[in-house]
């Protein structure tokens, strides 16, 4: 199956060299990369960003593992559907990624590494299918309610709040993903990767998931989305007994420390780094320091099971 790009990829083929593949879902096309061969890695990335994220990590990894990249949908290569086509929800987006691993007979021993809104996600889907997974990588991102007497961050807090400056910043002018790409890491973004980074959000149309995402945080019971990351936070713990790995970088805004504070309480036997001089761009940041660990763990936390969690 073939589909039309929302940008021109031999742009960016250099730094993506990956051969792109597709599955039809819905009546849209998730993009999907699917690199080497092996035990899986799946690897779920956050907003405002795409598989290219994960690019480093796909060079790195793909030579010994499986290496499974979806972007998710209305992200990256994948479709850009109308409101009235797909609504953009935290649940459909979990069941997206579940349909996901079934279409791909991804059904035991798979490592999970996510970031951003991709550990929100990925977080939802161990917790509804525990046997699957027998290794977890986080790298700031949260799997929980934001905790009583935590607020948002005022730039988060205004864009999601707001119903039309916010969204003329965003869709049209693509503020929230370009700002990112300095706001979200502590070392100077090469030109060619914010390229990279911002390239498919091209057009209003195209940034229309950026936005969605921004507007489903849930953070109270009269969200649309509440009773879905109330149903995580409570079906988190059957994560518990898999072996855990968190890379935190240590200057994020967003998923600060009082948010890693709360998953080291959930999951006190999980091994955590805290990296000083990264933000929440931390596989950017530190590419050879989050490969460096991961590869590490993996060797590390090989598990007979087929999968993990307790009730």
């Amino acid at each position: 199956m073939s589909s039309t790009s929302p940008f021109n990829i031999e742009a960016v083929r250099d730094q993506y060299p990956f051969e792109s593949k597709w599955w039809e879902h819905n009546g849209s096309r998730f993009h999907y990369i699917d690199e080497g061969k092996g035990e899986v890695l799946l690897m779920l990335h956050g907003n405002p960003t795409w598989s290219f994220y994960y690019r480093n990590l796909v060079k790195a990894f793909s030579k010994n593992y499986r290496v499974i990249v979806p972007d998710m949908m209305g992200m990256g290569l994948s479709d850009r559907p109308t409101l009235e086509e797909y609504d953009h929800k935290y649940r459909t987006r979990v069941e997206d990624i579940e349909a996901f691993m079934d279409h791909l007979g991804l059904t035991e021993k798979i490592t999970m590494i996510a970031h951003d809104w991709g550990g929100i996600i990925g977080s939802a889907v161990g917790g509804r299918n525990p046997e699957k997974f027998c290794r977890y990588v986080f790298m700031n991102t949260a799997g929980f309610r934001m905790p009583k007497g935590k607020r948002l961050p005022l730039r988060l807090w205004y864009a999601r709040s707001f119903p039309i400056l916010p969204k003329i910043q965003i869709q049209g002018f693509n503020l929230f993903a370009y700002l990112a790409t300095y706001m979200g890491v502590e070392k100077k973004m090469s030109k060619e990767v914010r390229y990279g980074l911002l390239a498919p959000f091209n057009s209003w149309k195209n940034r229309t998931a950026i936005y969605r995402f921004i507007k489903d945080i849930a953070l109270y019971p009269s969200d649309p989305s509440y009773d879905m990351i109330k149903e995580t936070d409570e079906k988190l713990l059957k994560l518990k007994g898999t072996p855990m790995l968190i890379i935190w970088g240590k200057r994020d805004f967003i998923f600060d420390l009082d948010i890693l504070e709360i998953w080291k309480q959930r999951f006190p036997d999980a091994t955590v780094h805290l990296v000083e001089d990264a933000g929440h761009y931390v596989v950017e940041d530190s590419p050879e320091f989050v490969i460096k660990q991961i590869d590490q763990f993996l060797k590390e936390k090989i598990s007979d099971k087929k999968g993990g969690g307790t009730n």
